[in-house]
């Protein structure tokens, strides 16, 4: 299968993201997913080969499991025919909605930018955390962590107040229990396939009705390893942090000594590959399907 870096289609781009390109067709939209990589808000040349297939049937599986909580923009993964046949797999037909400016994050383990905050001030996004967590502890519930939607540069994590004063109250406490009723879902369903859902992020925004009233839902995507930490739950429980996910590529970015900053350094062949492995075997782990 050819790795998809860019697209190119004969429909109205609305949108290029970080990894996915949404084009107008129709009355709705056309969401693709691209192999393409963001690690540190920056994206790489290098693409990551099916990457773009685990993210969109990945999504599409938790929006299928998940109506009952909140209902999502997902229409259908019949791409019509005069469009390229590399769509096929990777790409959604989505409602159209105004999306809220918030990255709904919800952390169940401390681990990534929480335990560096934890670590200089024992508190995360206001969040005062008991005394003596480590790497990797299981928080005693789980906690909501909003960050601005950064359309450029980094997302910045803020308070309860400050994102009550983006977006109003009445939209923060319908996507806080949400995120948090989302998250509990996510995390008892992958630790029955061996998989410990470490924190995730969800987007929401309000789709209009036909009588013109506005309704929250979910967009973007769902419990992917793009938006998640997933950790095998088998190496968890002897102290190791084992991911299937994009923090594999972090880690060894993070030893290589790059500022984090544009333009990216290349990636060597071998952690393409093995960055891939484990997207495919998260999927085949959540769903019990090869890809």
């Amino acid at each position: 299968m050819e790795t998809i870096t860019q697209t190119d289609l004969e429909l109205p781009l609305l949108r290029k993201g970080k990894v996915r390109d949404t084009y107008l067709i129709n009355t709705h939209l056309l969401m693709v997913a691209t192999d393409r990589l963001s690690a540190f808000d920056v994206v790489f040349k290098e693409g990551i080969p099916r990457k773009g297939e685990v993210l969109n049937k990945l999504s599409i599986f938790w929006f299928m499991k998940t109506t009952d909580i909140i209902g999502n923009h997902f229409l259908t993964n019949a791409i019509p025919a005069h469009l390229p046949a590399y769509l096929n797999g990777r790409s959604m037909v989505i409602e159209k909605a105004e999306p809220l400016p918030l990255e709904c994050v919800v952390r169940g383990y401390i681990t990534g930018s929480a335990w560096k905050e934890y670590q200089k001030s024992g508190i995360v996004c206001g969040i005062k955390l008991p005394e003596g967590l480590k790497n990797g502890s299981e928080l005693a519930k789980p906690i909501f962590t909003p960050s601005t939607k950064a359309e450029k540069g980094h997302d910045e994590n803020v308070t309860e107040e400050k994102a009550r004063s983006i977006v109003g109250d009445e939209a923060y406490n319908t996507i806080k229990q949400k995120s948090l009723e989302l998250y509990s879902f996510g995390k008892n369903q992958a630790l029955k396939c061996g998989l410990v859902l470490a924190d995730t992020k969800f987007e929401f925004g309000y789709r209009t009705d036909k009588d013109g009233k506005k309704k929250i839902i979910l967009i973007d995507e769902i419990l992917t390893p793009d938006s998640s930490r997933y950790w095998l739950k088998e190496s968890y429980d002897k102290g190791v942090l084992e991911s299937l996910d994009k923090q594999f590529v972090r880690d060894y970015l993070e030893k290589t000594g790059w500022n984090k900053s544009p333009p990216a350094p290349a990636l060597p062949a071998d952690v393409v590959k093995k960055t891939s492995e484990r997207y495919l075997q998260a999927y085949k782990m959540l769903t019990g399907k090869e890809i």
